[in-house]
């Protein structure tokens, strides 16, 4: 039996599959199909098939994570949309927080709302804040904004109505009324989608899920259908941004758990990995086709965020926090009006790709630059399959890039990489430095089709001393995806002010919480020594007005009120400090929201180290890697006759299907016992 894990990136989908008895990994990698990303990865899914000589019977388990909401969201390619909310809030979603994107630049513009204004109808209805009801549903109201809105054609109906986090009644029979009256129709509810106060962000969130859920339904529906029509009996999961999979049905109820699903997938591949390695502090560096994600992993555990913004809009589901910059191997290089360089963030994608891929790109691209400057084989992308123009490369480089410059080819392509080296070196410390800490205790682990080919010029802007290179590390994010188990994240907002007598209520309030994530493991079939759950509490001092999240480990909600109280403020001070940089004693504490993440965990296949096919350096090709310094003939090596223990001295190339590793003059690398490349800088 095999497990798959499968990534579907903007440039190219990865897959891996891995042999449940002996730990073989087969690592696939192929364009990917954005026109319908499901076809990608049902050709991707039968060539893994062949290569291990099994059909489709033998999938014991297929993970799948995605940016298809991301890309939707950034390319405006949702599905009509509406929003009903309560009489005199219409305009919440287009007003936010009235903060302006950029503080100095006049020119930046906020996102516009992504259901236009007279899509955005109001429903005499109120809670108060506790609740209650002030003014009742007008269920006529909700019937004839259906009646217009099916006649209109909308696809989804957003439901957001002011206080629907205390008391969802409203909410739940607008719902009923819209699926009886436009029965084919996405509708989410904000009370399903994210039962938090915070209006502005609930909207936001629970519009972006309405306006992906037809098209995330359709794709999802199709991925399904292709897989089983390979023969597999096993049901598919996609991953989500928390870290964890979910089944295909409830991804399709809330698509906006999605956003970061591969990114997310990669960081805890990279924190299982560099566990095993004895590295536990590491900054994830994942360079594709479209983007670099950056995140940092401390203590073995991925950091996690509840908020962040996808191309311009809130959006607040729990998260791994991941930084992410448009510079990836498809980044355009352009002149801007004033006729300086700029890297990105647009990106030729997978169709037509950079001008090297032949397909009809005419952008100069930072995968053009480094085969320009010898850093790229042009004939081993793929392992072969995917063959590269030099010619092309070199003719959009000096028409777009040189020659309007007045520079030579070299100078414009290392002109187009030092640009990108310092946008994802500013992407890294955004997430380290910024946040207080000490880049050189961390490890860089690169991975990604082009992480290892820019990471030797990245550690070296930052100071970082030591890179980890996994074992076929553009498929990390598929590979990723096999470390991990179900997981569903539930949240109840409770507004009170910390004390002995307020941890009876929360003790209850977190044991209805358990038992509604049990149902959702019950409904997966998960065995009951199979499960446990991470509790916390996001809080903040009286009179703030954001939140610190408080891990609950080792606390039982139900024990002494006294103990719980004081270790609870003993630890939210903690955060607090260490989050702002500050504390403040005396202050009473104020609790915002519960939060339980209930896991099932699921099989995890033994990943075996890679076996190596013997030899050493197959040849010499010369590189530039810098434009004073000129060429340099250098070994290549395939990674694949590379053994445990093996040594290399730089200046060197190490390539292999995924991605090529790019080891500077100076530098020196290792195999170790897994099969991973440690990579050591000397100044």
């Amino acid at each position: 039996m095999i497990r798959i894990g499968v990534d579907v990136g903007g440039t190219f989908t990865d897959l891996v599959a891995v042999d449940a008895a002996t730990g073989v990994a087969r690592h696939h990698k192929l364009p990917s199909t954005p026109a319908d990303p499901a076809a990608a990865i049902a050709d991707g899914v039968a060539a893994l098939l062949r290569q291990v000589g099994v059909s489709g019977e033998a999938i014991a388990f297929l993970g799948h994570g995605t940016t298809v909401v991301t890309n939707l969201i950034i390319e405006r390619r949702g599905a009509p949309t509406a929003l009903l909310t309560t009489a005199g809030f219409r305009d919440v979603l287009e007003i936010g927080r009235q903060i302006r994107p950029d503080l100095y630049d006049y020119t930046v513009e906020r996102a516009p709302p992504l259901v236009p204004r007279q899509l955005r109808i109001e429903i005499p209805e109120r809670l108060d804040a506790d609740g209650n009801v002030v003014v009742p549903l007008d269920e006529a109201a909700v019937a004839r904004a259906a009646a217009a809105l099916a006649a209109a054609g909308i696809e989804a109906v957003a439901v957001g109505f002011l206080h629907a986090y205390r008391n969802d009644a409203h909410e739940r029979r607008t719902g009923e009324i819209l699926r009886r009256l436009m029965p084919g129709a996405f509708v989410a509810l904000s009370s399903e989608v994210l039962p938090e106060f915070r209006e502005f962000e609930r909207l936001s969130t629970t519009v972006i899920n309405a306006y992906a859920g037809p098209r995330m339904a359709r794709y999802l529906g199709g991925f399904a259908e292709r897989i089983a029509a390979r023969g597999a009996q096993a049901p598919p999961y996609v991953f989500h941004s928390n870290g964890g999979l979910m089944s295909v049905e409830t991804a399709a109820r809330f698509p906006v758990r999605t956003c970061v699903s591969g990114p997310a997938a990669g960081v805890v591949g990279a924190a299982v990995i560099g566990a095993a390695a004895g590295f536990l502090d590491l900054v994830t560096f994942d360079v594709g086709g479209t983007s670099t994600d950056v995140s940092l992993v401390e203590a073995g555990r991925p950091a996690f965020t509840a908020e962040r913004m996808v191309a311009g809009y809130p959006v607040r589901v729990p998260m791994i926090d991941i930084q992410v910059i448009g510079a990836g191997g498809g980044s355009i290089a352009r002149l801007d009006e004033a006729g300086a360089l700029k890297v990105g963030p647009h990106s030729a994608g997978a169709e037509p790709g950079p001008a090297a891929y032949g397909r009809g790109g005419a952008a100069a691209t930072i995968t053009d630059a480094n085969l320009v400057l010898g850093r790229l084989n042009p004939a081993a992308l793929l392992g072969g399959r995917l063959r590269l123009d030099v010619a092309a490369a070199r003719r959009v480089l000096r028409e777009r890039i040189a020659a309007p410059l007045g520079l030579s080819l070299e100078q414009a392509a290392d002109g187009i990489l030092r640009i990108a080296t310092a946008g994802m070196a500013r992407a890294i410390r955004s997430i380290s430095t910024e946040r207080g800490r000490d880049l050189r205790r961390f490890v860089l682990f690169a991975y990604g089709g082009a992480g290892p080919l820019h990471a030797g010029d990245v550690a070296r802007e930052l100071g970082i001393r030591r890179i980890v290179v996994p074992a076929e590390p553009g498929t990390l994010c598929a590979r990723g995806i096999l470390h991990s188990d179900l997981s569903f994240d539930l949240v109840q907002t409770r507004i009170a002010i910390a004390g002995p007598e307020t941890w009876r209520d929360i003790a209850a309030r977190f044991a209805d919480m358990s038992r509604a994530g049990g149902a959702m493991l019950d409904r997966e079939r998960v065995a009951a020594a199979d499960r446990y759950s991470v509790l916390g509490i996001d809080a903040r001092y009286e009179g703030q007005n954001f939140e610190v999240y408080v891990a609950l480990d080792g606390l039982a909600p139900d024990s002494d009120p006294a103990m719980l109280d004081a270790e609870f403020a003993r630890r939210f001070r903690g955060a607090h400090a260490e989050r702002y940089g500050y504390d403040i004693p005396g202050r009473a504490i104020e609790l915002v929201a519960l939060r339980l993440k209930t896991v099932g965990i699921v099989a995890k296949p033994r990943l075996g180290a890679p076996r190596p096919e013997g030899g050493g350096e197959i040849g010499r090709r010369a590189v530039c890697f810098d434009a004073h310094g000129g060429w340099v003939q250098t070994p290549v090596y395939p990674r694949a006759r590379l053994g445990v223990g093996a040594r290399i001295a730089g200046p060197a190339i190490i390539e292999e299907m995924s991605a090529t590793t790019l080891l500077h003059p100076g530098q020196h690398a290792s195999i170790d016992g897994a099969g991973n490349l440690i990579i050591i800088l000397h100044e």
